[in-house]
C-alpha cells in the first residue's frame, strides 16, 4: 500500500500533464495492466494455486518479479523522445509487470481464507486495512515531495529521473521479508467440500460487486487530474497529497472501527452501508466547489473503500468452497481491478474527452463522469438489494 500510495497517486498526472496523453489514454497504464491481471489469475495463477496449494510462494516471487520489473520500465521509458511514445512504454512495460504481480495478488487472497475462520476474515481484513492505510499515508506524502522535487525542480521530476520507481522497487523487495514467515497455506484433503464449484448466490454478488467497483473507481485514475485542473482547483502536488491522504486516514480508522461492528452486523448489511457511503463519496466531487467538501468527501471515500473490502471479501469467502479458492477468487478479484482500470478507460476518460471535444469546459467534463460512476454503484445497490432479499427467502 505504500507502493500504491507513492506511485500511483501521481502517475496519472504524470502522463497526462508531462507526457501530453489524453484522459482516456492515461488511464490505459491500469486498464491493460488489469485486464492481463486477471486474465492470468484466473487462467494460470489461480490454477496452479488450486492444483498444488502455494500461497505464499506465490506472494513471494510475484513481488520480487515486479519490483525488478518496475525498475526496467522506467529505463525503458527514457529511451524514446516524443512525451506520448515514452507514455505508451510506461502502459506497456506496466502491463507486462502485472502479468507476475497478479501471482501476489491472488496468493494472499486465497492466504487469508486458508488461515482463518469465516468469522474472523471482516475483522483481520479491517486491520489489515488500517496497517496498509498507514503504509499509503506515508507513501502518498513522499510521493507528493518526491514528484516536483520538493518544489524545487519542476512537475514529474520524480518520475522522470525515476526516484519514484527505485523508491517504489525497493519497497516491494522489502515487502517479501515478513511473508518469508508466514505458513505456505493450502488446504488437507479433509476441508475439501461437497459444494458445487459455483454458487448461484457467489454469481449474483459478484454481478453487484461489478456495478459497485466499476462506479467507484471508474474515476479513481482521473480524480488527481481533477484536482490539479488549473480551471478549477489547481491543487500542488503537495496539497494534493493532503487530499487524497484523508482517504487514506478514513481507510485506517475506518479499518479498526469495522473490527468490533463486524461481530455485531452482517456482511451484507456492512456492504449496503459501504455502496451507500460511496454514492455520498462521489456525489460530493459533482456538487463541491469549495476544497473542505472535497476533503470530506474523499474521507467518506475512504470509509466506504475499507467498508466494501472488508464485507465483500468475508461474504464471498463464505461462497467459495475452499478447493475453488485459487480461481473464484479470482473472479472475485476482478470486479475489483478491472474497475480500477477498464472503468476508468471505457467509462470515466471517454465521457470527458467526448465533453472536451464537444466544447464543454474540463471542470463541469470531470464532474459528469463522477455523477456517472454514482450511478453505476446505485445500479450495483440495487443488484445488492435483490440479491440478499433473494438469500433471506
Amino acid at each position: 500500500m505504500f507502493r500504491r500510495g507513492l506511485f500511483y497517486s501521481y502517475l496519472s498526472i504524470y502522463l497526462r500533464f508531462f507526457l501530453k496523453l489524453s484522459v482516456t489514454e492515461t488511464t490505459l497504464f491500469a486498464s491493460i495492466p488489469m485486464v492481463l491481471s486477471i486474465v492470468f489469475q484466473t487462467l494460470v495463477w489461480g490454477r496452479i494455486s488450486d492444483r498444488y496449494q502455494r500461497r505464499r510462494s506465490l506472494i513471494i516471487t510475484g513481488e520480487v518479479l515486479a519490483a525488478l520489473g518496475t525498475t526496467l520500465v522506467w529505463w525503458l521509458h527514457t529511451l524514446p523522445v516524443s512525451g506520448p511514445q515514452r507514455g505508451y512504454v510506461i502502459i506497456i512495460g506496466f502491463s507486462i509487470v502485472e502479468i507476475f504481480w497478479s501471482m501476489s495478488n491472488i496468493g494472499w487472497t486465497a492466504l487469508i481464507s486458508d488461515l482463518y475462520p469465516d468469522y474472523m476474515r471482516t475483522s483481520i481484513q479491517g486491520k489489515l486495512s488500517t496497517i496498509g492505510a498507514a503504509g499509503r499515508i506515508i507513501g502518498v506524502w513522499i510521493g507528493g515531495l518526491v514528484y516536483d522535487g520538493i518544489g524545487q525542480l519542476y512537475e514529474g521530476w520524480g518520475f522522470d529521473r525515476g526516484l519514484l520507481f527505485f523508491i517504489a522497487s525497493g519497497v516491494m523487495v522489502l515487502s517479501t521479508i515478513p511473508i518469508l514467515f508466514l505458513p505456505e497455506g493450502g488446504i488437507s484433503r479433509k476441508e475439501v467440500t461437497s459444494a458445487g464449484s459455483y454458487s448461484p448466490k457467489f454469481l449474483l454478488l459478484l454481478l453487484a460487486m461489478i456495478f459497485i467497483n466499476f462506479g467507484r473507481n471508474s474515476v479513481a485514475v482521473i480524480k488527481t487530474q481533477y484536482l490539479s485542473l488549473e480551471e478549477g482547483f489547481d491543487v500542488s502536488s503537495q496539497l494534493l497529497s493532503y487530499i487524497v491522504n484523508m482517504q487514506s486516514v478514513a481507510i485506517l480508522i475506518g479499518g479498526i472501527l469495522i473490527v468490533p461492528i463486524s461481530k455485531r452486523v452482517k456482511d451484507e448489511l456492512l456492504l449496503v452501508f459501504g455502496s451507500i457511503i460511496g454514492i455520498a463519496y462521489l456525489l460530493g466531487f459533482v456538487l463541491s466547489n469549495l476544497l473542505p467538501p472535497i476533503f470530506l468527501s474523499n474521507f467518506l471515500g475512504g470509509i466506504s473503500d475499507v467498508t466494501i473490502m472488508a464485507s465483500s471479501y468475508s461474504y464471498a469467502s463464505r461462497l467459495i468452497p475452499p478447493q475453488y479458492r485459487g480461481r473464484q477468487f479470482a473472479l472475485y478479484n476482478a470486479t475489483f481491478f478491472l474497475s480500477w482500470g477498464v472503468g476508468a478507460t471505457l467509462i470515466g476518460g471517454p465521457i470527458i474527452d467526448l465533453l472536451l471535444r464537444s466544447g464543454q469546459g474540463p471542470v463541469l467534463a470531470y464532474r459528469i463522469s463522477f455523477a456517472a460512476a454514482a450511478v453505476l454503484v446505485f445500479i450495483g445497490l440495487l443488484l445488492l438489494i435483490i440479491t440478499n432479499r433473494l438469500e433471506e427467502r
